[in-house]
């Protein structure tokens, strides 16, 4: 049995809930839970925002544990390997994407959290696909949200072949922009955060920025004008697209990682004038995860982390609906 926590409703509180997981999979493995992550996913997931939540249901897809059990075709992992799970939980591994190294957009895939049971629980299973083995270096309790909040803002480092002497703008310092902060500055680029918190501007130099600017502030962000090669929006809110268009180099790029549900108000002619993009993109591949790992491990990059007890679940779901968290929350045993 698989001991878990799962709510009944949309909305409603984590509870106790025990399930048999049946046979294992000739190509999954078994990982025994030591911490996870919650993300703004797992809140929108539980009070079904999205509309594609079953019950019961529960969360957790930044899970970092030891693999326990493999199944008979699985060579890539051991059992006794420390490893992480992100969001997704398996691929078709035979489409086109697959095939081509993008498993991240397998319309095949399963999320960790989708049609299964994620990890908030004391284990949980995954295809050995998505499972990546994690750095030594790397501290088990901080891990977690790398798993998604860390790839969702590296993978465009890696798709768009990001220099080093770029120019990059992060909207929003919170539990994606800080960490997209610090993988910029490490990757040699010059980083500036637009954020409407002044509590946040020490603490977003400390990160990695070399400077703010006030994203509230429309004449200050005017003087950026034709300035940035890329910038990465964390923020799920809606903004003036077309001023933030306006602060784009030549060839410049305005990216979404942050799920804003309101429609993109952009002009086309703010774009063929310089020959700018708008993008968006999901969490990464495997390969990109585990290169994300490494360069984690290198640079001594980590989330800035709250940790709850598993038991307290509920009061952690309750800090982050809250927007009280700093900047990710991790339950761990």
């Amino acid at each position: 049995m698989i001991y878990a926590y799962a709510a009944k409703e949309a909305g409603g509180k984590l509870e106790k809930f025990e399930y048999d997981p049946g046979e294992l999979g000739a190509h999954d493995v078994e990982i025994d839970v030591e911490s996870c992550g919650i993300c703004h996913s797992d809140l929108s997931m539980l009070d079904n925002e999205w509309g594609i939540t079953e019950f019961p249901f529960v969360p957790g897809h930044e899970v970092v544990g030891t693999v326990s059990k493999i199944g008979d075709h699985v060579t890539s992992l051991k059992v006794g390997q420390r490893v992480g799970l992100g969001w997704h939980a398996s691929y078709c591994n035979s489409c086109r994407t697959c095939e081509a190294g993008d498993h991240n957009l397998c319309a095949g895939a399963t999320m960790t959290i989708g049609g299964r049971h994620g990890g908030f629980a004391d284990k949980v299973r995954a295809q050995a696909r998505a499972v990546i083995p994690l750095p030594e270096s790397i501290d088990s309790t901080k891990a977690g949200p790398l798993f998604c909040g860390g790839i969702t803002v590296f993978n465009p480092l890696v798709q768009f072949n990001i220099s080093p002497t770029s120019e990059v703008g992060v909207v929003g310092i919170g539990g994606l922009g800080h960490l997209a902060l610090q993988f910029l500055n490490a990757w040699g680029c010059k980083v500036v955060a637009f954020t409407s918190s002044e509590s946040k501007e020490k603490e977003a130099l400390s990160l990695g920025a070399s400077e703010t600017i006030n994203s509230r502030d429309e004449d200050e962000i005017k003087k950026a004008q034709g300035r940035f090669d890329l910038i990465i929006s964390t923020v799920n809110v809606k903004l003036d697209w077309n001023l933030y268009l306006s602060t784009l180099a030549p060839k410049g790029r305005l990216h979404f990682v942050g799920a804003t549900l309101e429609p993109l108000d952009i002009g086309a002619f703010n774009l063929i004038g310089g020959q700018k993009s708008v993008s968006g993109s999901p969490v990464g591949s495997p390969a990109t995860i585990k290169t994300m790992l490494d360069f984690a491990a290198h640079h001594d990059i980590e989330p800035v982390t709250e940790t709850f007890k598993f038991e307290d679940v509920n009061k952690a779901i309750d800090r982050l609906r809250e927007g009280k968290a700093h900047y990710r929350i991790v339950l761990t045993r």
